[in-house]
């Protein structure tokens, strides 16, 4: 899991080096990966009906894994951050398979 420390120091990273403010829309990636891509394909679809975007499902060249990334543009403090991470934690466990953390970027 990623400690909520981890995220404080993210977003004072980001306050002090992002070139887009960090306080509104960002375009936040959320990444998946497990042994089973039909496991990742209904988790995508939850998603999807959830309001992500999928970006992509992709077998990984050096594993026997498959990813999923998925998008969305929302607007996070390392509080709401936490509290996705936990949510899709718990969709991971639930769908098992591992939920293996975010990127962000400036919303398109």
């Amino acid at each position: 899991m990623i400690p909520k420390a981890q995220l404080i120091e993210m977003f004072a990273s980001m306050r002090a080096q992002a070139p887009w403010d960090v306080e509104g829309d960002l375009l936040w990636g959320y990444f998946f990966n497990s042994s089973s891509e039909s496991t990742l394909k209904r988790l995508a679809d939850n998603l999807v009906g959830a309001g992500y975007q999928l970006v992509e499902i992709r077998r990984d060249e050096k594993r026997p894994r498959d990813w999923l990334h998925v998008e969305k543009v929302e607007t996070h403090s390392p509080d709401t951050l936490d509290a996705r991470n936990h949510e899709f934690y718990q969709m991971a466990d639930q769908y098992e398979l591992t939920y293996d953390g975010m990127d962000v970027g400036p919303a398109r």
